[in-house]
């Protein structure tokens, strides 16, 4: 049996979540400042900038939590908004988004967007039995708000699982071998769907089929690339059999 893996909608993330995060950033840390969750996710930023720092990178470091609050909550939003300005996927970071993106969802003041190629070929796929997993470098729970709550509804009842960088860098074969066991497959029956050339290439050194998916506002493929791992600029162009 075939098993696709897909991303969430690029466009979506770019146009509207990682822009929410950057408008409410702030009043998410002074609103939760003393919240348990929030001192647990400055606790993983603080100790991904000192990893940082061990590997060399000049990044804004993260003071104990009982140093000056001012001084403190601006060490942790210049930290952040410097990691998205560097498109950084770390998971200290992705998780801090996830949390504040759950806020936003469950206010109403944000929606999952997907391609609208994307429910037709879920239902397919789940008609054919296929499995459909997810592997984002966003965390698990902000995946299952994402696909909760699109603009076609709840598409959760299409996928079968989720995994994020706490499997492994996305840019790393071992990470898929993980996700290839901890879904009962051999590589070799799992095709994985990115954009990105370089998770094609780790996928595919793990064993698995790949394809590129070429959206609307992506970086363009060369031709090299497209040659490597063949292109698809919708869902209703894969064909699994």
């Amino acid at each position: 049996m075939e098993v696709a893996k897909n991303e969430s909608n690029k466009l979506g993330t770019k146009d509207v979540l990682f822009p929410y995060i950057r408008q409410n950033l702030i009043r998410y840390v002074k609103d939760h400042w003393k919240n348990a969750e929030l001192i647990k996710d400055i606790d993983s930023l603080r100790m991904q900038a000192v990893e940082d720092l061990k590997n060399g990178l000049n990044v804004v470091q993260i003071p104990d939590i009982d140093e000056e609050e001012d001084r403190l909550q601006e060490a942790i939003i210049t930290n952040v908004f410097d990691q998205m300005d560097a498109d950084r996927k770390t998971t200290a970071l992705k998780q801090l988004q996830g949390h504040i993106w759950r806020e936003a969802y469950h206010s109403g003041k944000i929606e999952g967007h997907v391609y609208e190629d994307v429910m037709p070929a879920l239902k397919s796929w789940k008609t054919a039995g296929k499995h459909v997993y997810i592997y984002s470098s966003g965390s698990v729970e902000a995946q299952k708000l994402l696909f909760g709550a699109t603009t076609y509804g709840n598409l959760l009842q299409f996928i079968d699982g989720h995994f994020d960088t706490n499997i492994g860098p996305k840019k790393e074969s071992t990470s898929y071998t993980k996700i290839a066991n901890e879904c009962g497959y051999q590589a070799h029956q799992i095709l994985f769907l990115t954009d990105i050339p370089e998770e094609s290439q780790a996928a595919k050194n793990a064993g698995m089929k790949t394809t590129l998916v070429s959206r609307e506002g992506n970086k363009s493929l060369c031709e090299e690339v497209v040659k490597e791992f063949g292109e698809v600029k919708s869902f209703d162009q894969i064909s699994l059999l």
